[in-house]
């Protein structure tokens, strides 16, 4: 029996992490791959953060429809229809010559991978026991670490024998592949809530916007999720370049490093979670603790203080995941048949807003003259830290409504 139910829960697991590491490593390759962008099509600051956030805009518009479609087909048939658009996405991506072409084949690949993640939180709240979601979300989340870590020093070495175009007409065939294992081989389990009417579903995702639970702590989620994706996926990268001085190689070292203590922080702050849930702790106390930290590491980057980069940067992608538990503790607040829609209710402001920080960075950094270097070490300090204002805000929010509601987080 027990063999039966590895062997079930692997059937659903592995597939949807397959899924999430390609769509993390979608998310974080432009970070190495953006000086051959900038070269290749001649962009400034702003127009390179437009392209890689055309990926988040993309993502956030499917989430709200995505989450109806999850609780009302089930994830399997979901997914591998979407990332038969992300497979198209990087086959345009690879063929295109303008900056419309690739922003366009960018926006394909966020749209097509846009239920990698909440398919599968939609998938394990279906299978696993409620008790087991912080940890089985934060290993799965440790899979799209591995993604990002493919795209650090792994693309810096493919880039050795092709370009940007090879790399991405590779992950074409590699995301048809698994579209191919998420349709074959992950089982349907029917649900009382795909038989419900659209009305209904429709009624569920008012009933979650409408509820100060969720706007208690979905705020503070947003915004430290947002900001560890558009530093981590693009202005890293450049920032390790300008501010950090470090050339293509070291830059590329720090970025997998950076990935690497993403895959422990998933790991561990599920586990963390996981086991206090036990003695009746939220994830959500968790989740605050980790985001207070990541909000000092982020100061301590922007301040300039004389600190090797690799720490700096393994400190932000360790404490950069705590944001992530936030989603199993909204799941739990709510009932099952709303989970798909409670977690793309989140995901949707966390993209919303990752879009408007990738690309809100750029257009700071683009107010100061470039350096030598390339981009002003002045803008990076503004737009890092504009960023860092508002998390600070949204997380009295969190304290303020926590005290008024008399809840434990």
């Amino acid at each position: 029996m027990r063999k039966s139910s590895l062997a079930l829960h692997l059937r659903i697991f592995l597939p949807f992490a397959g899924g999430y590491f390609l769509s993390y490593l979608y998310r974080a390759v432009n970070a190495v791959i953006a000086p051959n962008l900038a070269m290749d099509l001649g962009i400034d600051p702003s127009a390179l953060g437009l392209l890689t956030a055309a990926y988040f805009i993309a993502f956030a518009s499917a989430q709200l429809p995505l989450g109806v479609l999850l609780d009302r087909f089930g994830p399997r048939r979901i997914e591998a229809l979407l990332l038969l658009f992300a497979a198209g996405g990087a086959f345009l991506f690879a063929r295109g010559n303008s900056l419309a072409e690739l922003v366009v084949g960018r926006a394909l690949i966020g749209f097509g991978v846009s239920a990698c993640l909440m398919a599968a939180f939609k998938a394990f709240v279906e299978w696993f026991p409620r008790n087991q979601l912080p940890l089985v979300n934060g290993i799965q989340m440790a899979s799209g670490g591995l993604g990002a870590m493919s795209a650090t020093a792994p693309v810096e070495a493919l880039l050795s024998v092709t370009d940007w175009r090879g790399l991405f007409a590779g992950l074409t065939v590699l995301t048809l592949i698994v579209a191919a294992a998420v349709w074959m081989v992950v089982p349907d389990k029917p649900a009382t809530a795909r038989r419900t009417s659209l009305r209904d579903q429709g009624r569920g995702v008012r009933q979650i916007f409408s509820s100060m639970v969720f706007w208690r702590a979905a705020p503070w989620a947003t915004l430290s999720q947002a900001t560890f994706m558009a530093l981590q996926s693009l202005w890293a990268g450049p920032w390790l370049r300008d501010v950090g001085g470090l050339d293509r190689g070291p830059v590329a070292t720090v970025l997998l490093g950076t990935a690497a203590s993403m895959v422990v922080g998933y790991l561990f702050m599920g586990v963390v979670a996981e086991r206090l849930s036990r003695a009746g702790i939220r994830p959500m106390a968790v989740a605050g603790v980790g985001m207070l930290l990541f909000m000092f590491c982020q100061a301590v980057i922007m301040m300039g203080w004389h600190l090797p980069p690799m720490l700096l940067w393994v400190v932000f992608g360790f404490s950069g995941t705590s944001g992530i538990l936030v989603y199993a503790d909204l799941s739990q607040r709510f009932p099952a048949d709303l989970a798909g829609r409670v977690n793309t209710g989140l995901n949707l402001l966390v993209f919303i807003a990752a879009f408007c920080a990738q690309w809100g960075v750029g257009a700071v950094i683009d107010q100061w003259p470039n350096t030598l270097a390339g981009y002003a070490p002045e803008g990076y300090r503004a737009g890092f830290g504009l960023l860092l204002v508002l998390q600070t805000l949204a997380a009295l929010w969190f304290a303020v409504l926590r005290w008024k509601m008399g809840e434990d987080a």
